[in-house]
């Protein structure tokens, strides 16, 4: 694929209409570390209620958090993959991703259960490759901890024999963490139009993990960022996939509080702030910033968040989704001009506001979103914001 071609697939790719994901809740606790009074459960029941609901809501997307022990808040958590292929089970339409360690999953193992999941759900399965930031995770199950980018470069690996070993049929790789020798995995993954394997998402804000999108990933998730944040982040990812002729999607974290009024979105994150589990959020934060750190360059997660943002453990504040159903459409918008092709929300009570978002917040994006292709904009709010690469 050329240069030429593979800036085309962005642009057509940015066209399209924004998809939206939320975290599924598997882990107790909700989605911020407050005492604040969430009406959200991490039971299978609640959440089958929930995927069903989200479909009905226009989200195309659920993402199932990966943790192994408890930390910042979650005391209990559902293993991802089969508490994503139980989502998937229970929904039409809904795709839904298991987040996976590489390091804590032989790929080969991983490959296989994926599918399966996605024949039994007619290629609606997906991973979010982890490259980790907590150590205990690893070493409480006995497992080497790697230095920063030497995990980046084991999930490299990974995602390479994910894809070598979903499509071919004498699959073949040599790396220096992972092997496959002459391997015909039977059966592969569904056959989808436009999809040759199941999507393959990754995070993480380094420079390594953004090289590493660049050159492997299907889709780069972000933390949470302001305007001027990711667009630095989708700037370098894309010019990494431009030198390997290729084209990588971007997903954004956002914590989504919309009210009738923005004074009540605001009281709402005041008091989710005010009533942080001090003990909680401090700890994450020592343990996130240390691993940002160990990044060679020092670009690692967290390293500039406050306390105030790890309250929500992916800086789903900084994205600035709080307000009324207009002000959140015209952000949600102004991100598509920044290369955003997907937002990964977080709710405080998910029914609700995931029902308040898809009846009273969506139908405002995709006015914009056709106000913005009937003007003829998006292109140049693209081209001025720096994210056509050969602009």
């Amino acid at each position: 694929m050329s240069s030429n071609t593979a800036e085309h697939n962005a642009l057509e790719v940015a066209h399209r209409p924004l998809q939206f994901a939320y975290w599924v809740p598997n882990v107790s606790g909700g989605l911020v570390v407050s005492k604040i009074e969430q009406r959200t459960d991490w039971s299978y029941d609640y959440n089958k209620r929930l995927a069903v609901l989200a479909e009905n809501n226009g989200f195309d997307y659920a993402l199932s958090q990966v943790r192994y022990i408890a930390s910042y808040g979650a005391a209990y958590q559902h293993e991802s993959t089969s508490f994503s292929l139980a989502l998937l089970l229970a929904t039409e339409r809904l795709k839904v991703i298991a987040a996976v360690h590489p390091g804590l999953w032989q790929p080969g193992v991983l490959a296989k259960l994926i599918a399966t999941a996605d024949q039994l759900s007619g290629g609606r399965a997906a991973v979010n490759v982890v490259s980790g930031w907590f150590k205990d995770e690893f070493t409480k199950l006995g497992e080497p901890w790697l230095e920063h980018d030497e995990r980046y470069r084991r999930s490299e690996e990974f995602i390479t024999y994910l894809r070598e070993i979903w499509t071919s049929e004498h699959a073949e790789f040599a790396g220096d963490f992972y092997r496959l020798h002459d391997f015909d995995l039977k059966p592969k993954p569904t056959e989808v139009a436009g999809r040759p394997h199941p999507e393959i998402f990754q995070g993480g804000n380094s420079t390594a993990a953004r090289a590493m999108a660049g050159r492997v990933s299907d889709w780069y998730f972000s933390n949470g960022k302001d305007f001027d944040g990711i667009t630095e982040q989708v700037i370098d990812v894309k010019t990494e996939a431009a030198l390997h002729n290729r084209t990588v999607r971007f997903g954004l974290n956002g914590f989504l509080i919309g009210r009738d009024t923005e004074a009540e979105a605001r009281d709402v994150l005041r008091e989710i702030v005010d009533k942080a589990d001090r003990e909680a959020v401090e700890g994450f934060g020592s343990a996130v910033k240390q691993a940002g750190k160990s990044a060679a360059d020092g670009k690692g997660m967290w390293q500039d968040s406050e306390f105030a943002d790890l309250v929500q453990y992916n800086d789903g504040f900084r994205t600035g989704l709080i307000g009324t159903p207009e002000q959140i459409a015209e952000r949600i918008v102004a991100y598509k001009t920044r290369g955003v092709n997907l937002l990964l929300l977080g709710f405080l009570h998910y029914l609700e506001d995931v029902e308040y978002f898809g009846t009273r917040i969506l139908p405002l994006v995709r006015e914009l979103e056709a106000d913005l292709a009937a003007s003829g904009k998006l292109e140049s709010e693209l081209a001025r914001n720096g994210i056509l690469v050969n602009s």
